[in-house]
């Protein structure tokens, strides 16, 4: 069953690259006490991801801020490493990554999507939520790998 508005977020174990590595982190640690804009995206340097989606967050990060968002971060099935150069080939330096490389927050969240048919395989649908104290207060979601709903643009005219 896929998240809701008002659903607590589980306490899942993602990755993030730290000065020594991948380190394994508990989601909610990450979150804690904070407002978080969560997106999800099918993976780092696909097309849509790249050119479209993680573009406008970083262009609209400031406005981001403004409106209560104290942390907006990415997550995505793709390795640590490869997280880590897609922060750095997007200057997303105040953007933080998370990965979901075993599937932990996806088979918890319900976004899912199976991309076999153009070699990706299982990934995450796309989506934007806000989490505030660890709790769903809004969904973006594309219900696939669409860019409409959850695009930077949109999502900030309804927060």
């Amino acid at each position: 069953m896929k998240y809701k508005v008002n659903d607590k977020i589980d306490n899942v174990e993602l990755y993030k690259i730290n000065e020594n590595g991948p380190e394994k982190v508990k989601f909610l640690n990450v979150i804690e006490d904070k407002t978080v804009l969560l997106i999800g995206v099918p993976g780092a340097f696909t097309p849509t991801c790249s050119e479209e989606h993680l573009p406008g967050y970083v262009q609209l990060l400031d406005d981001f801020l403004s409106k209560g968002i104290q942390k907006i971060i990415f997550i995505s099935v793709n390795d640590p490493f490869v997280l880590e150069k897609w922060l750095d080939a997007n200057n997303a330096k105040n953007i933080d990554f998370l990965s979901d490389y075993d599937h932990n927050f996806l088979e918890k969240s319900g976004f899912k999507i199976d991309l076999s048919v153009v070699g990706l395989g299982i990934r995450l649908s796309r989506f934007a939520m806000v989490i505030k104290n660890s709790v769903i207060t809004h969904i973006f979601d594309e219900n696939g790998a669409g860019l409409l709903n959850s695009k930077a643009e949109k999502v900030i005219s309804e927060l």
